[in-house]
């Protein structure tokens, strides 16, 4: 092993039995290093071998169906982890190769508290007695910025924001004072700030720690900011690796170009997204002068909702008798014409996706008016709603959640239509529901498959078929594209775009993406602490933010100048 090199992946090949005759080899031969106290980027799309090989790394595969083949080679410190005993291994991985997963809320056990949680793994592998652990705790809660650390300390995950339950997974992995850091999409469904703040804290520790991170994610965009090195992973090979200056700057491989030009761009707003294929075929290059997109609200437009006032309350019990109230929701108004997009931006807790909700009665409002058409949603009875409930529909950010696992697609499509009594029998309905499969970008013989067969893009796509097949005139995307692929995002967002052209359906599209709201939107309303802060155009709003926290928010989109 070369003495700068903390790390060593040489000639990695991993495969899982699929049953007892198939195998699917996901990482096919990569080889990388990661040389003392340096940041390398392992970027790519869902299914590249990205987190497959940071699992190897950290030995968490499956062992029943896992595959790693001979002449795969890992070398910590000059050490085969390969060829390791299992429980030396663990020692190993505990203590001086740490992890933060994706998602935090399923890594952290529920019913203890984070203090407890963090304290195991100080007892566990440092040796320390309660006492020891709980003040180790509390620094470690504070060195990662977790606010008022002696309370929080005591707090269970679900107490706790998304951002703040990241920053205890990190307080866990950098307890032992690893040596590499291994960060797997740590900021994926994070607000724009809270994920600057992530990034910027995961910086600041490795210069402090003096510890070599590997950081794994599909957004380019991000790894300017924290990166040394960048691994570029398609299809479980290296497609590109370099500094992270010549990758991003000047990138010699198409795929490395097409990652790179996917995202929405906050300069300019084609009317078609490209997509990677697209530059992979040659149907696009870089640089390419694309037709472009004119947004905004215009004086002669058409409501179709208008809403005053818009509250809405929740009341949480406090002692025997008593009830606290917490405003959600506070004195919201905006108009929404018909063919167009309101934007709706704010962190998490800023109320954004309340609003949402409550449009469709998910939850009832406890002030104000929403007027459909001229009549008032909050207002009607349940059995007047009935009625509208198939014109304002609602894309949820987990279509997994949100698809019953044991329908098939054609099941989960023709459900809302026999409700609703669209189509004048099934055979009608079923020919509905496959057009709209088609429609959507969708083969006709997913009719027939179960929603865990697709990925995470085609899933949303599903999501979206189920909500046309009661021609809504609204349709409320909650987040719909935040955990997508910047691909697969770029080809939902043509999607929504193209049925908004067809048949001038409204959206509320609610996200903290900053740069995908600015694509899609006429308008843009900015929500912080239940209330809205600053609505203007798109373009107006992007060019010359008034309020603060609209500035705030600007500043902490990747790569932009605060």
């Amino acid at each position: 092993m070369s003495t700068m090199n903390l790390l060593e992946v040489h000639d990695l090949r991993v495969s899982f039995r699929t049953d007892r005759k198939n195998t699917f080899e996901a990482v096919k031969g990569i080889s990388f290093s990661l040389p003392l106290d340096a940041t390398v980027a392992l970027v790519g799309e869902s299914g590249s071998g990205k987190s497959v090989s940071s699992l190897a790394v950290m030995g968490l595969l499956p062992a029943e169906t896992t595959i790693i083949h001979p002449g795969s080679s890992i070398r910590f410190e000059g050490r085969e982890l390969l060829d390791l005993p299992i429980a030396e291994r663990r020692r190993l991985c505990g203590k001086d190769i740490a992890m933060i997963f994706q998602e935090p809320m399923s890594s952290l056990n529920p019913v203890f508290t984070v203090g407890f949680q963090i304290g195991e793994v100080l007892r566990l592998h440092l040796g320390m007695d309660k006492r020891q652990a709980r003040a180790r705790t509390l620094e470690l809660l504070e060195e990662v910025g977790i606010p008022d650390p002696a309370q929080k300390i005591d707090a269970y995950p679900s107490q706790m924001s998304g951002g703040q339950q990241q920053r205890v997974m990190i307080a866990m992995a950098i307890a032992c004072e690893p040596k590499l850091l291994i960060a797997d999409e740590p900021t994926t469904a994070l607000d724009v700030t809270i994920q600057k703040q992530i990034m910027d804290l995961i910086a600041a520790l490795q210069r402090r720690r003096r510890m070599a991170v590997l950081f794994i994610t599909h957004d380019l965009g991000l790894v300017g900011e924290i990166a040394d090195r960048v691994i570029v992973m398609r299809h479980g090979e290296v497609r590109e690796e370099g500094a992270a200056a010549q990758v991003l700057g000047d990138p010699r491989d198409a795929y490395t170009r097409a990652l790179l030009h996917c995202r929405p761009p906050l300069d300019a707003r084609p009317v078609r997204l490209p997509v990677i294929d697209d530059y992979l075929s040659g149907r696009a290059q870089p640089g390419d002068t694309l037709p472009q997109r004119a947004r905004g609200y215009a004086p002669g437009d058409e409501d179709i909702l208008v809403v005053k006032g818009l509250a809405k309350s929740f009341y949480v019990r406090e002692g025997l008798f008593g009830k606290r109230e917490f405003q959600a929701v506070k004195d919201v108004s905006f108009t929404l014409p018909r063919g167009k997009t309101l934007g709706v931006v704010g962190e998490s807790g800023s109320g954004k996706t309340t609003v949402g909700l409550t449009l469709l009665r998910l939850h009832r409002a406890t002030g104000g008016s929403a007027l459909f058409d001229g009549r008032d949603l909050v207002a009607m009875s349940d059995a007047e709603f009935q009625a509208y409930k198939r014109r304002i529909q609602i894309v949820f950010q987990n279509p997994y959640a949100s698809l019953n696992p044991r329908f098939t697609v054609g099941q989960i499509l023709l459900e809302p239509m026999r409700i609703h009594r669209i189509g004048a029998n099934d055979a009608e309905r079923t020919d509905h529901a496959r057009h709209l499969l088609q429609r959507v970008g969708l083969p006709v013989q997913a009719f027939d498959r179960y929603p865990h067969e697709f990925s995470g893009g085609q899933r949303q796509r599903i999501a979206i078929a189920r909500c046309l097949t009661m021609k809504p005139e609204i349709l409320v995307c909650d987040e719909s594209v935040s955990a997508l692929d910047v691909s697969v995002q770029a080809q939902v967002l043509n999607l929504l775009q193209d049925l908004q052209d067809e048949y001038r359906m409204s959206y509320i599209f609610i996200s903290h993406d900053l740069s995908v709201v600015k694509y899609i939107s006429d308008r843009v309303m900015v929500m912080h602490h239940g209330s809205v802060v600053e609505m203007a155009d798109a373009d107006e709003l992007y060019r010359n933010p008034q309020h603060p926290y609209t500035q705030q928010l600007l500043a902490a989109i990747p790569g932009s100048e605060p």
